[in-house]
């Protein structure tokens, strides 16, 4: 049982990363689409022992992430990618913050980052993993408080 709560929880991890998850019975269809069959109460517990939050914006983000998120939204100017490496340009002064807490955010696909003044490098395992990484700092910089 806990096996299949572990494998679940570890998918609505990337499904809340990588989409605007608004509601439970979006995440429930997500689970579905992926292969999970859960009901919304199952997920509704799940969010409880994840302790996802829900943004004022009324997009869910996981606990982990909030940090991340506040600092993207506040500090980040422009992503940009190539191949499994993106680039964050961020407010002068701030790229070390962000690097610290990209690296704190322990994100899988994510093998470390480096900082200048206002500039982060991040490195990813794969090209398809910096497309996603870079999709996932868009997402944080569109939501505003």
């Amino acid at each position: 049982m806990a096996k299949k709560r572990n494998g679940r929880q570890d998918a609505i991890r990337e499904i809340v990363r990588e989409k605007d998850v608004r509601t439970q019975r979006m995440l429930v269809d997500e689970l579905k689409a992926s292969g999970f069959d859960c009901t919304q109460a199952t997920v509704s517990r799940d969010i409880a022992d994840m302790g996802l939050r829900k943004l004022p914006e009324g997009v869910y983000v996981l606990a982990e992430d909030l940090h991340l998120q506040r600092m993207v939204s506040e500090l980040v100017v422009e992503v940009a990618r190539a191949d499994n490496l993106v680039l964050v340009k961020a407010q002068p002064g701030t790229a070390s913050g962000i690097a610290a807490a990209i690296d704190a955010a322990e994100l899988p696909d994510v093998l470390g980052s480096l900082a200048g003044n206002d500039t982060i490098l991040v490195i990813a395992r794969t090209a398809e993993d910096g497309e996603r990484l870079e999709n996932m700092i868009g997402k944080l910089r569109s939501v505003r408080k």
